[in-house]
């Protein structure tokens, strides 16, 4: 994947999981865990994986690609079992590969387990260095195995009370799910910084990142695991331990701009209704604009360019039409092959744009380099304006919790003023969302969500 190209922040992982009591069909959890990692594609596509359990052992197949691709129906066939969870996940260039895709199935002093993991740890070079002290040996440079390894360190207690002192190690954002043999655990960080949610399907249990994907298999959503929360799935049903408080909340407020699908809704907010009024909150701080019509970067500022236009009256249509059969973009090699991408995935629609002054809604700026092709793009089609208005406050701090972000000097708000920024795009005026705005669009107060990525204040200090 070109970071260049894409120009966005990429949330790290997906992950997925079912416990189905008497399955008529032995393949029906790796099923239907295939059916809900296709519905979190989009929180990763350098590599997918299933692990399976048959009450006796667990079985994986994993691979690099996307999940249509690593995933035939033969595979589904073969991976048998009652219990089954799943895993999406992109990569750093230097972490991608086969050895690094999950669920990672380890054998420790209980038998078999499986884990995935949707986040970051920041103590990792701590807890790395610790367990190498006491033994311990790696084979990837996963958080996960990490956490396997704390886990077989802790392994002379029940699966409970080792997740349990896993917990007080570990610092940072993690929505874990964890299989044995025998079960389904799903664990979420004290601070609930990444997502997971359960839902029943036909008395069933399912864990997922987002809710989307119960509606996807046809599951119902039954509540937001906790911040701090072990859920157990297993013959008995599902039993909970709240095994850790903390003071506060601190949920990725990029999920609700950017990460997860409009059709979600993460800790009671729903995606696309917040991301629609942080539009119309836009709206009123450019209210001295005087354009034609919006349009937006689709997909993800589609909602939010609908919110701006029914704020400001202003007619909304689609200027840009955005060619949705790319996947995967290989790495262009020149400027100019990188420019021809950006035309692959977008292309304006002259009988739209041709002499109209446009503001086009985008959720986030990150290098900028798109967004100046884009403006270009728009201009070439006859646009005789082109402003900008940008649904999330200036990007100017790199995210520790699990999200692939540039470095800080890659940042151009860490760089730039807004008007520099403005120049750099080519655009005739550039608008942020303001911090109080969008706040007060998302109807929560700031200790509700981490939003470092703006302020560059850290709810868990990273290392150094």
């Amino acid at each position: 994947m070109n970071h260049e190209l894409e120009d966005k922040f990429r949330d790290e992982c997906g992950v997925f999981g079912v416990y189905i009591n008497n399955p008529e069909n032995p393949s029906d959890a790796a099923r239907t865990t295939f059916y809900g990692l296709y519905a979190l594609q989009h929180r990763g596509q350098e590599s997918a994986g299933i692990a399976v359990s048959d009450g006796t052992r667990i079985e994986l197949h994993k691979g690099v690609g996307l999940v249509s691709e690593v995933m035939n129906p033969e595979h589904i066939d073969r991976l048998r079992g009652h219990i089954a969870m799943g895993h999406v996940r992109y990569s750093s260039k230097e972490e991608s590969g086969l050895i690094n895709a999950q669920p990672l199935v380890f054998h420790y002093l209980h038998g078999m387990i499986a884990l995935a993991h949707n986040g970051n740890l920041v103590n990792t070079a701590e807890l790395r260095k610790r367990l190498a002290t006491y033994g311990s040996v790696f084979q990837t440079t996963t958080d996960t195995e990490i956490v396997a390894n704390l886990l077989a360190r802790y392994s002379q207690d029940k699966l409970e009370d080792s997740l349990a002192k896993c917990l007080i190690d570990m610092k940072g954002a993690f929505a874990l799910i964890i299989m044995t043999e025998n079960a389904l655990i799903g664990v979420r960080d004290p601070l609930g910084i990444r997502p997971l949610c359960l839902g029943e399907l036909n008395g069933n249990y399912v864990l997922s990142s987002e809710s989307a994907a119960l509606d996807t298999v046809g599951a119902d959503f039954i509540r937001d695991i906790e911040p701090g929360e072990i859920v157990v799935i297993n013959k008995d049903g599902l039993n909970s331990m709240q095994v850790m408080k903390s003071a506060g909340r601190a949920h990725c407020i990029f999920e609700y701009i950017y990460f997860a699908r409009p059709d979600s809704t993460i800790d009671a907010i729903n995606v696309y209704r917040s991301r629609r009024e942080v539009g119309m909150q836009l709206a009123r701080e450019c209210s001295n604009l005087d354009v034609d019509l919006v349009i937006s970067v689709p997909d993800s500022g589609t909602a939010a360019a609908l919110g701006f236009a029914e704020q400001a009256g202003l007619p909304f249509e689609e200027g840009l039409m955005k060619n949705r059969y790319i996947g995967r973009t290989f790495i262009q090699p020149t400027q100019k092959m990188r420019e021809l991408g950006v035309r692959l995935k977008l292309n304006a629609i002259p009988k739209i744009v041709k002499g109209k002054r446009i503001i086009m809604v985008d959720d986030s700026i990150v290098r900028g380099t798109t967004s100046k092709q884009i403006i270009q793009m728009l201009r070439t089609a006859g646009a005789t304006e082109v402003h900008m208005a940008v649904a999330s406050p200036p990007t100017c701090y790199p995210c520790y919790y699990g999200i692939d972000t540039s470095r800080q000097d890659e940042l151009i708000a860490n760089q730039m003023t807004t008007e520099e920024i403005c120049q750099y795009i080519g655009a005739d005026s550039l608008q942020y969302i303001s911090m109080e705005g969008m706040l007060s669009a998302l109807k929560q107060d700031e200790p509700f969500f981490c939003a470092a990525c703006f302020t560059g204040d850290y709810p868990i200090k990273p290392e150094e």
